[in-house]
């Protein structure tokens, strides 16, 4: 690991601040991977901004029909919030099921989707929900957030501070897990609200994704069955030592069908 600046800044402006005047520097959350990263030498940040001192980044709260997540809450506080598990149930077990509990006591939903990592569950529930992210600097809208393999759309410098998730009126998240690692090999959450169905995927692709042919088809009949015809082609599908595309591709099908009926 190489040598690196440290810096606990107390308030957002001065984290951004700090950003910007240490060029290769980056933020740190929970730092479940960015840790593991450096160590394996595949970042080498100048300097690392600690983002656990801001205050009111870890706050949950309900906001109308939104429910607001800090960006610094720990997948085990989301999983534990009772606000979450009584809004949006499907959100509280998808937190409860990253992991372990050492990973969940320390990683954070800004830095899980900071990260952007292919198999991580949250992308799935932001595009599953149609979350809003907010930045230091603006709204982004879940739809556009996710760009690529760990890739996304925050600028440089641009620091997530929480996340407004629409209230469903169902909703489920179905995951086929790794075993060792509790990745997602492929994870689907379904969702049906004011927005209509939506049905997003994780683990499957270079990043999350929604499945549109199924949003139409549960846009008719919220059923399971109503998902038998629709299949998803495995071109573009991640394809590893662990699964083949065309492997992941039928199991998006399953457990969307197994999800649909869950939520029903």
């Amino acid at each position: 690991m190489n040598a690196f600046g440290y810096h606990s800044p107390a308030r957002v402006a001065d984290a951004a601040a700090l950003r910007q005047r240490h060029a290769d520097s980056t933020y740190i959350a929970g730092g479940q991977s960015l840790l593991g990263a450096m160590k394996l030498g595949l970042a080498a940040p100048s300097d690392l901004i600690d983002l656990g001192n801001l205050p009111g980044l870890n706050a949950i709260t309900v906001q109308g029909d939104l429910l607001r997540i800090g960006a610094m809450a720990s997948h085990a506080a989301v999983a534990a919030s009772a606000d979450i598990q009584r809004l949006i149930p499907a959100l509280a077990h998808l937190a409860e099921g990253i992991g372990d509990p050492a990973v969940r006591t320390r990683g954070t939903l800004g830095g899980s989707l900071a990260n952007n990592d292919p198999a991580a569950c949250y992308p799935a529930a932001v595009l599953g929900l149609g979350a809003t992210v907010h930045t230091d600097q603006r709204d982004i809208e879940g739809d556009g957030f996710f760009v690529g393999l760990y890739e996304t759309a925050l600028q440089p410098g641009e620091l997530i501070t929480g996340v407004s998730f629409k209230v469903p009126q169902r909703a489920a998240y179905v995951k086929f897990k790794q075993p060792a690692s509790r990745f997602a090999l492929v994870g689907v959450f379904v969702s049906n609200g004011p927005g209509g169905a939506r049905v997003a995927v994780t683990g499957a692709g270079a990043c999350a994704f929604r499945v549109k042919a199924m949003e139409s088809a549960l846009g008719r009949a919220w059923s399971a069955d109503a998902l038998a015809s629709v299949k998803v082609p495995a071109d573009g599908l991640n394809s590893d030592l662990h699964a083949s595309a065309a492997y992941r591709a039928h199991l998006i099908g399953v457990l969307a069908r197994r999800a649909v009926t869950q939520a029903a």
